[in-house]
């Protein structure tokens, strides 16, 4: 941390507990999207469906969700089990639901190849096979995906086994155990949702100045005076986060995209990269009003209000959390190197999603639905080293996602990773190159499995491949 960051933190550590218990209560509560356990034998129906939200009184914006207007329920699932779904489409243009995180079949993924049309349905059985893990779903259909998740079809999926079960974590979903999802938007002078195009947004991804928890401007969580494990997605279309709380309180950082660490890590800052997703546990015996923040260069955002109450209870928490073993003793079948560009050299005069030249891709080229770029044997352990190549006015971290994989992070920048890298993940921020020890479980021989940047808007334009896995 330089200097002039941590002299601002100091100064505004000292401010922010008397700001915390002065507007804490004045705040609107947290929403929290509702819960739903799938069941073998018991589909669940999502709909996908345009609506409106009042993200400031009085002032509705047309938005979308799953199963209503915003956002959608969190759905929980069991390892072990094999869950039904039915999607119906009732939004006027194709998306698809891609369940983010989850291990499973490329057929079933949810990525562009699973359209469904306006007025369509699509279902699938997911075979859930891993281990407990916060995941989550979004659309993903190719050109649309930044303008349908801003709109607000996002939601957390739970992965939960018997090995998480026995920690004895909070576990209390809506009370103890919450969802936060991170995200940022753009309001015009009506304080009506807008969705920034145009060059900059291309080229840099859509960062918007008011901060939203769980499509709610800066609420309060009211919250038991005691240990309070915080499921963190950040659902931003690019923004990165810097997250600390106001008082410089510490947390425990307990798990990463993939599933639970080996052990609970001590932090007081956490940064989270788009798409990634994190728990950790907080504690509030101490019964003080607490505020989690965002850090940028210049300034602090106030995201979350914390109102502790009712009777205090100091409890320990657990250093040991999983024994999952790492693929790196298997052999490494093969090296492959990916280069996120974004140069408008050789696009051929391709049309993006907002009539400009395509400027982004890997190696070069844009996605094309019809071409294949890698091909990796079902079981085998790689190397994928992912690098940037800086473009024409942006020079900005990636964050790289593959799905249907999780992997490790064996070095950054040709260096040992450091301890923020720990972990399994499906999402890594490549802010220099890195290598990725990947290890492919699941089969993709027709349909592709994706892997892309994860601004939206870097997706869309056409920075993503796809593999198959025979």
């Amino acid at each position: 941390m330089r200097r002039r960051d941590f002299l601002q933190g100091l100064s505004f550590a000292g401010l922010a507990p008397v700001l915390g218990r002065s507007f804490a209560q004045d705040r609107p509560a947290l929403p929290v999207p509702p819960l739903v356990d799938l069941r073998p034998g018991a589909p669940l129906a999502l709909t996908a469906r345009v609506g409106a939200t009042e993200f400031f009184p009085g002032k509705p914006s047309p938005t979308a969700g799953y199963n209503g207007s915003l956002l959608g329920p969190t759905l929980r699932v069991r390892s072990g089990d094999e869950v039904a779904l039915h999607v119906r489409n009732e939004l006027p243009e194709p998306t698809t639901v891609h369940w983010h995180g989850l291990l499973i079949p490329a057929a079933v993924d949810g990525g562009p190849h699973n359209e469904i049309a306006p007025g369509a349905a699509w279902q699938a059985v997911l075979p859930v096979r891993q281990p407990a893990s916060t995941c989550w779903y979004h659309p993903h259909p190719h050109g649309r995906t930044g303008l349908q998740v801003y709109g607000g079809l996002a939601g957390l999926l739970i992965v939960t086994d018997r090995e998480e079960q026995a920690l004895g974590l909070p576990s209390r979903y809506g009370v103890d155990d919450l969802p936060v999802i991170l995200q940022d938007r753009v309001f015009d002078r009506d304080q009506r949702l807008i969705y920034p195009r145009g060059h900059m947004a291309l080229m840099h991804g859509v960062h918007g100045g008011t901060m939203l928890v769980n499509g709610a401007r800066e609420p309060r969580a009211d919250v038991p005076a005691g240990l309070v494990r915080l499921r963190l997605l950040n659902g931003a279309n690019a923004r990165v986060y810097d997250l600390a709380f106001e008082d410089g309180r510490s947390f425990h950082w307990l798990a990463t995209d993939g599933g639970l660490l080996r052990e609970a890590v001590p932090l007081q800052r956490l940064q989270l990269a788009p798409a990634q997703r994190a728990e950790i546990l907080v504690d509030f015996s101490d019964a003080r009003a607490a505020l989690l923040l965002n850090r940028t260069t210049n300034a602090v955002q106030p995201l979350l209000h914390f109102a502790p109450a009712g009777e205090r209870r100091p409890q320990p928490v657990p250093v040991k959390l999983a024994s999952w073993q790492s693929p790196s003793r298997a052999p490494v079948a093969q090296r492959r190197r990916l280069t996120l560009t974004t140069g408008m050299e050789g696009m051929g005069g391709m049309q993006g999603m907002h009539g400009m030249p395509m400027p982004h891709g890997f190696d070069g080229h844009p996605f094309d639905m019809a071409r294949i770029d890698q091909r990796v044997k079902l079981g085998d352990v790689e190397i994928w080293e992912v690098s940037a190549l800086p473009g024409m006015m942006m020079d900005q971290p990636h964050p790289f996602h593959m799905h249907g994989v999780h992997f490790e992070v064996l070095r950054r920048d040709g260096r040992a990773p450091g301890p923020l890298d720990a972990g399994r993940r499906d999402t890594v921020l490549v802010d220099a190159p890195v290598e990725l020890l990947v290890h492919f479980t699941q089969p993709a021989p027709r349909v592709p499995f994706m892997y892309h940047c994860h601004i939206l808007e870097h997706e869309d334009a056409g920075m993503m491949g796809q593999f198959t896995v025979t």
